[in-house]
C-alpha cells in the first residue's frame, strides 16, 4: 500500500449560508490546518475534533495564515462541506488479486477509474473495502483511538496461504485474523466480503472462512458472499471461470443453511448471499425480514427484494389512466431485466405502454450484466435497432459522476441526440421509476 502525500489540513468545498462557519467567516477554498490546537491530517481528524461548542480554527487563505473562532449551539451542524481527498492523498492497493475488477478494465478509460484504493479512511467514511494487508502500526492505533467503526474488510479466505494466493502473492505477508481479532477487541465493527471464485475459495474453504469469521462476532457483524465478476479483458491474468446456475443454486442453499444455524446462536443470520447468486440460479430472493435491515445493500445484498417490495407498495397509488398516452422504454442490465419485466407487467394504467430494453454489456463482456456497468455506447448501439416510443428511461447508477457521464464518457445528451428520443436518467427507487413512467414527458435534454 503506497502512502499518501503529506499535504496538511482539509480544504473547504462550500459553506452553508447563515451557518456557524459562515458567521465566523469561513470561506470556500480555505485550508483548515488545526482545530483547538490539534493539527488536522484529514477529514476524519476534522470531524473527530469538531464536536466542541467553541472551535479555534487555524487556516490558510490565499497563501496566508489566519485564525478565527466558530461558536455553535450543541448539536448544530457547522455548515462546512470538505473537498474529497486528491488521488495522491489516498492509500492505494499493492495487491494483485486474481479477480480484481480494475485489472480487467479495457484500456483507454479515464485515469481515475484505474485507481485501486486500500485506504481505511475511505472504508470508514464511504464503505470502501480494504484488505488490511499493509497497514502500519500507527494507523491501526489510530483506528482504535478514534474508534473508526464500522470498517469493511475484503477477506476472500481466512486460510493464510490461500488468501495470499488470491491477493496475488503480495510482498507483504501477514495473517488477517490476528488483526481482525485486535480490531474486534477494540470495539471496531467489521463488515466482511468474500468474492467467491469457483474451484478456488468455495466448498470447504468457504465453510472454513465463514466459520472462523463467525467466531469473531459481534466484532464481525456480517459476511457478504459475492460471485466473481469477469470481463472479456483478462489478458495475462489468471484463468478463472464464473458460476453455473446449478452452482449458484447450491451456494444459496449452503448459505441459507448456515443462516439457520447462526440465527439462534448469534442472534443474526450473519452470512448473506448477493442478489446475483439468486438471479443467476433463477431463485426468488428471501423476504425483507431475512435481510435484517439491509446493512449490505452496497454489496448487492437485498437490492432486488427491497426494490420489488417497494415497487408493489408504490403501485397501489398509481392512477388508472394517463394523459396524453405514452410509450416508454426502460433500460436495464440483462441480469435484472426478467425481474423488472415481471414488475412492470403489473402496471395496469390505461394509456401507458412500457417496454423493458435489456442491454447486453459488450463493452466489458464476460459475465458483466448489471445495470450499474452499462455503457453509453452499448445503450446507443442496441437501442438504435429498437422502436423506442416517446421516452427512454436510463438507470442513473450507470452515470459515474456529477456531470452525468457513462463509464465510456458518453452522456445521456449524446444518446438523446443520436436516438432522437427524450432521455431521462432515473434513480434506482420504485417511486422514482413510477414517477418517470407516469409524469409528463420531459422537454428535449436530460
Amino acid at each position: 500500500m503506497s502512502r499518501p502525500s503529506s499535504a496538511e489540513g482539509v480544504v473547504v468545498a462550500q459553506v452553508r449560508p447563515m451557518s456557524p462557519a459562515a458567521r465566523a467567516g469561513v470561506l470556500a477554498g480555505d485550508r483548515l490546518v488545526a482545530l483547538n490546537g490539534v493539527r488536522l491530517r484529514d477529514s476524519i481528524d476534522f470531524h473527530f475534533q469538531a464536536g466542541e461548542g467553541t472551535l479555534r480554527v487555524e487556516l490558510e487563505r490565499e497563501g496566508r495564515a489566519a485564525s478565527l473562532t466558530i461558536h455553535r449551539r450543541e448539536g448544530r451542524d457547522l455548515g462546512v462541506e470538505l473537498l474529497p481527498p486528491r488521488p495522491a492523498e489516498i492509500s492505494t492497493c499493492a495487491n494483485k488479486c486474481v479477480f480484481c475488477f480494475i485489472h480487467q478494465l479495457p484500456k483507454g478509460m479515464r485515469k481515475s477509474l484505474y485507481v485501486k484504493d486500500d485506504d481505511y479512511r475511505l472504508s470508514f467514511l464511504h464503505g470502501n473495502y480494504i484488505t488490511l494487508t499493509d497497514l502500519p502500526e500507527e494507523e491501526l492505533q489510530r483506528i482504535e483511538t478514534q474508534r473508526l467503526s464500522p470498517l469493511y474488510i475484503s477477506v476472500h479466505s481466512t486460510d493464510p496461504a490461500l488468501r495470499h494466493a488470491l491477493l496475488g502473492s503480495p510482498r507483504v505477508k501477514g495473517d488477517l485474523l490476528p488483526r481482525m481479532r485486535r480490531l474486534a477487541r477494540a470495539g471496531i465493527k467489521m463488515h466482511c466480503q468474500i468474492v467467491l471464485c469457483p474451484d478456488l475459495n468455495d466448498g470447504a474453504h468457504l465453510e472454513r472462512s465463514v466459520g472462523e469469521l463467525a467466531e469473531l462476532h459481534p466484532g464481525v457483524a456480517t459476511v457478504a458472499v459475492v460471485p466473481v465478476g469477469l470481463t472479456a479483458h483478462r489478458e495475462r491474468l489468471p484463468r478463472l471461470r464464473v458460476h453455473t446456475p446449478e452452482e449458484a443454486r447450491g451456494g444459496v442453499k449452503t448459505i441459507e443453511g448456515w443462516q439457520r444455524e447462526f440465527q439462534p446462536r448469534l442472534g443474526t443470520r450473519f452470512v448473506f448471499a448477493a442478489d446475483e447468486l439468486y438471479l443467476l440460479g433463477g431463485l426468488e430472493p428471501p423476504g425483507a425480514r431475512d435481510y435484517e435491515g439491509y446493512p449490505l445493500l452496497e454489496d448487492g445484498v437485498g437490492l432486488v427484494r427491497r426494490f420489488s417490495d417497494g415497487f408493489l407498495r408504490a403501485l397501489r397509488r398509481v392512477p388508472r389512466a394517463v394523459e396524453p398516452p405514452r410509450s416508454v422504454s426502460v433500460v436495464t442490465g440483462e441480469m435484472f431485466a426478467p425481474r423488472l419485466t415481471a414488475l412492470l407487467e403489473k402496471v395496469a394504467v390505461e394509456g401507458l405502454s412500457v417496454t423493458v430494453s435489456p442491454v447486453g454489456n459488450e463493452f466489458f463482456g464476460g459475465n458483466i450484466a448489471v445495470a450499474g456497468l452499462v455503457t453509453g455506447r452499448d445503450i446507443l448501439t442496441q437501442l438504435s435497432r429498437l422502436p423506442l416510443g416517446d421516452l427512454v428511461l436510463l438507470p442513473a447508477v450507470a452515470l459515474r459522476d456529477a456531470a452525468g457521464v457513462f463509464l465510456d464518457d458518453l452522456t445521456p445528451a449524446d444518446l438523446e441526440s443520436a436516438l432522437g428520443v427524450p432521455i431521462r436518467a432515473v434513480e434506482p427507487t420504485p417511486r422514482a421509476l413510477l414517477r418517470a413512467l407516469l409524469g409528463t414527458l420531459p422537454s428535449r435534454g436530460c
